[in-house]
């Protein structure tokens, strides 16, 4: 019987990192460290901004920021160690990943999430991963997209969607109403980078429909937590519709303060058209809070298509917001564990799992 593979784990961020993707990639690899299905794992992050702790069979090298450097330590890395399998968390690095397969010899899982692999990416992008021998998507819609310009047999493309960490549950947000002031509030709450690049999440979507809310016998206040350039941009816009005092920016905080924020709000939403999945959704879910997003893109797998969390097109955004906070809150534990049991680490570990033991029983 071979012995489990050894991993090479070129990705833009993971321990350390921050955002969806930094997750993902956590998740992915402490999945496969802890049931066994590689011997050893050595992650190469070009970020790590803030301080981590490694899982068992697990190591990670210092970040190196710049490209050249990133790539010579990432090929010197590969030379000077057995590796068998390929891990590329990001398609914008997948010609390096190639590149490393080839002079290994070994085994390549490309990752894709959202945006990056919607549009026909450039040549050497396409070609690296039409090379995988495994290709992850974070949903049906990044799969579909990654099928229209690859040259790949779809067998090997897997939806192998995202989890939700153990920390988020419900429980009790009294004491962060307090703190933040939010006695007899209906909280709205968006979790997310507010990111130029990045407005398809659709902040302002929901600071324009703060008046016609209150207008409408709500007395809102909409949290948004994140941080990120076009924050400037959102209090300009909170300003000139009039509803400045009701838009609270909290910029980044804490996973225990954030769980506690998940669980004080009365409804999170983020009608946005770019999700490659939305894992605040899960987040939010998991704490006991419904949610509502848009019925498009990535985040349809995150709300199963309205099963867990609410759909509704961006017309009927507004009005669906208000109708919701007319509604009781839904039981949290019931959705929680909705949630947990379709989304849960143990229900991704099983999905991990299978798509590695059907890429290395291909060997």
């Amino acid at each position: 019987m071979k012995p489990p593979p050894t991993m090479l784990a070129i990705v833009t961020d993971a321990f350390g990192g921050r955002g969806g993707i930094a997750q993902y990639n956590r998740d992915f690899l402490e999945t496969l460290a802890e049931t066994g299905g590689v011997s050893s794992i050595t992650v190469l992050p070009r970020q790590a901004p803030d301080l981590f702790v490694l899982p068992e069979r697990v190591e990670q090298t210092p970040a190196r920021p710049g490209w050249i450097g990133y790539s010579v330590a990432a090929l010197r890395t590969a030379l000077l160690r057995p590796v068998d399998l390929v891990f590329c968390g990001h398609l914008y690095m997948a010609p390096l990943a190639a590149l490393i397969k080839r002079l290994k010899g070994a085994k390549l899982i490309v990752q894709t999430h959202g945006i990056e692999a919607w549009p026909r990416p450039s040549r050497s992008q396409r070609a690296a991963l039409e090379a995988a021998d495994l290709v992850l998507c974070v949903s049906r819609h990044t799969r579909s997209a990654v099928l229209s310009w690859a040259a790949i047999a779809p067998e090997l493309v897997l939806v192998v969607p995202d989890t939700v960490r153990e920390a988020f549950t419900p429980g009790d947000g009294s004491t962060q109403r307090s703190a933040l002031a939010l006695e007899g509030k209906r909280v709205l709450l968006t979790v997310g980078r507010m990111d130029p690049r990045e407005r398809y999440k659709g902040h302002d979507r929901v600071i324009l429909a703060i008046s016609n809310l209150v207008a409408k016998g709500h007395d809102i206040c909409y949290l948004v937590v994140g941080e990120g350039a076009d924050r400037i941009r959102l209090e300009a816009l909170a300003r000139d519709a009039g509803v400045s005092e009701r838009v609270r920016f909290l910029g980044r905080v804490g996973l225990q303060t954030l769980v506690e924020i998940y669980r004080t709000a009365d409804l999170f939403v983020m009608p946005s058209t770019g999700e490659g999945f939305g894992v605040a959704f899960l987040e939010a879910m998991a704490s006991g809070t419904p949610v509502l997003g848009l019925g498009v893109a990535g985040a349809r797998d995150a709300l199963a298509d309205g099963e867990l969390g609410i759909t509704a097109s961006e017309a009927e955004f507004p009005a669906t917001i208000a109708c919701l906070l007319d509604e009781p809150k839904p039981d949290p534990h019931a959705l929680a564990a909705a949630a947990r049991a379709r989304f849960g680490r143990e229900t991704f570990a099983i999905g991990v799992r299978a798509a590695l033991d059907r890429l290395m029983e291909a060997t």
